[in-house]
């Protein structure tokens, strides 16, 4: 940080919201003059990056007041930008486009500023103040410049004052019109807040998790029919979270779908379009059923999992009572699309596998849609796959075949391809919204919105020591959101970027639907963009091609 007498002062830059401020590097500060550009709805955001002055004690640096000012004064959200640990940063191998691999405390939690709006400085590290703008009155769009007045707290003297041009345009974006979806654990969130699964509170906690879901655009959800058997070690279970009550008292199955019709309405209230029924089989490779659970004259029992087969025709017994029921409970009580999964990332020596568990509840199917992450060609190009969700860094044998799949990222697609770790800059993450685009990718799915759990679900991990699911994954992987106080979930700047990538979709959706897919894509084609593996890292540009993106889509609406 240099020679402490030569830092008598404060220092403050504005900061945009793809640089990650770290405490011992001054951060780029955002271009002069650059505006805030979006539409009515839309989150807009910035950071204040500050160091304090030199001290030897933290009594010399005194807690700051930061404030909004101006017409769009109350529209205006503050967060503190936090840091984590991070142990595992990236693979050995991994490509340059990372910020750091080392291990350290990274910049990643945003925790709204509490009642005072005050702020605790550090003694001799940058750190920085998140701003969220969202406007939702067509009367405040136009231009404007967003005051930020930040003060001592002890005195009420101002110390900085920041102005950020801000242009909110009189229009709404239309809705995502792909489907995105980030795998909600239900158990995780049962198990972090210590509450009883589907009791009360549980329920609660769920309406927070999926209200925060859904602003990040996520618009399907994976439905906990049964457990999914997901990153689960062979030989265990995660704590159930069933929604389909199943009893047999010798006579036959039974099934209640009360807990599931609850679940469906707290969907459908948080505009949820798409439901991903649990998958009918374990992960790779499908050769177990899932650990679902039967209550029975003696109690309940867990009567199916690992030590289960997929072809053992006590399962094809339960499906074959189980789904059509299913399917038409759905049909009557879900307005949206439905979709199945068999099982999760089979590889190639898994096919005859996955075959043979397909084919136990094929005809139970016969109609639905059904879908999986894979990252082999050769299920979709012999038909073993319906519906293949493809990994970003095996898309190209699709593409050249004249598929635009589903796409997925998680832990192995760690080179040269978008994804959201902690250790990378946030256009890597914030690029995706215009590949899905470019590529007319029907669909995007991640599987850890909250996985709080060591890699296969062995322990339990507390996500704000650990955000390596136990040194498995590089560091954010696993989940984008925090668990706060009071079962609400805190945002990371991870989410916050994410939701600004479909934004950045849904406003390239509004200019293709006024002029044409070709005029919208040409403002996206700068550094090779068009390639999932191919990308600019330069931020500003990013950030000018979207401001171009909705000149262009305010001119063609003032034209007509």
């Amino acid at each position: 940080m240099g020679d402490p007498a030569s830092r008598p002062d404060w220092t403050f830059l504005t900061v945009d919201s793809l640089e990650k401020v770290f405490a011992d590097e001054r951060p780029r500060p955002a271009r002069a003059g650059a505006e805030l550009s979006g539409f009515l709805g839309e989150v807009l955001s910035a950071q204040i990056a500050f160091l304090p002055p030199a001290a030897e004690s933290l009594a010399a640096i005194p807690s700051l007041r930061v404030e909004a000012v101006g017409p769009l004064a109350g529209q205006v959200r503050f967060s503190t930008v936090e840091l984590v640990p991070a142990t595992l940063l990236a693979f050995d191998g991994h490509d340059s486009g990372y910020l750091r691999d080392t291990p350290g405390l990274y910049p990643d939690l945003l925790r709204p500023l509490n009642d005072e709006g005050t702020i605790s400085p550090a003694i001799g590290y940058w750190q920085a103040i998140w701003i969220d703008l969202c406007v939702e009155d067509p009367t405040a769009a136009g231009r404007h410049e967003l005051g930020v007045v930040i003060s001592d707290a002890r005195t009420g003297e101002t110390v900085h004052r920041a102005e950020l041009p801000v242009r909110v345009h009189p229009h709404r974006l239309p809705e995502l019109d792909i489907v995105n979806t980030h795998w909600l654990h239900a158990d995780c969130l049962a198990d972090h807040y210590q509450v009883a699964v589907f009791s009360d509170e549980h329920w609660r906690i769920l309406d927070h998790y999926l209200a925060a879901a859904a602003q990040m655009h996520v618009n399907s959800v994976l439905t906990p029919t049964w457990t999914p058997p997901l990153d689960t070690a062979v030989g265990h279970t995660r704590t159930p979270v069933q929604l389909v009550q199943i009893s047999h008292d010798g006579g036959g199955y039974r099934f209640s779908f009360e807990h599931l019709g609850r679940w469906l309405r707290l969907c459908e209230k948080h505009g949820m379009r798409t439901l991903e029924i649990a998958h009918l089989f374990t992960q790779w490779g499908a050769r177990a059923t899932p650990a679902i659970y039967v209550d029975t004259p003696t109690g309940t029992e867990r009567w199916f999992g690992w030590d289960v087969p997929a072809t053992d025709p006590r399962y094809r017994e339960l499906m074959t009572a189980l789904l059509p029921q299913l399917r038409a409970y759905l049909a009557e009580h879900w307005p949206g699309d439905v979709f199945f999964h068999i099982s999760d990332e089979p590889r190639a020596d898994m096919v005859d596998d996955y075959r043979r568990a397909r084919e136990v509840v094929a005809d139970l199917l016969d109609g639905a849609v059904v879908a999986d992450a894979l990252s082999d060609y050769a299920f979709a190009r012999d038909g073993v796959v319906q519906t293949p969700i493809v990994a970003t860094d095996h898309v190209a044998d699709f593409l050249a075949a004249g598929l635009s799949p589903w796409v997925y990222y998680c832990v192995s697609q760690h080179r040269d391809v978008a994804n959201r770790f902690i250790g990378m800059p946030s256009l890597r993450n914030r690029v995706l919204g215009r590949q899905l685009f470019a590529a007319g990718a029907p669909g995007f799915l991640h599987w850890g919105f909250n996985f709080w759990l060591a890699q296969e679900s062995r322990r339990r991990i507390d996500p704000f020591t650990d955000t390596c699911a136990g040194g498995a994954f590089p560091a954010g992987d696993a989940f984008i959101v925090y668990p706060g106080d009071g079962g609400r979930p805190l945002p990371s700047i991870r989410y916050r970027v994410f939701a600004q990538a479909m934004d950045d979709h849904r406003a390239l959706q509004l200019l293709r639907d006024l002029t044409d897919h070709e005029t919208a894509q040409s403002y996206i084609d700068q550094g090779g963009t068009l390639g999932y593996d191919r990308f600019s890292y330069d931020a500003e540009e990013y950030l000018t091609s979207r401001r171009a993106v909705d000149e262009r889509i305010v001119a063609e609406l003032a034209s007509r």
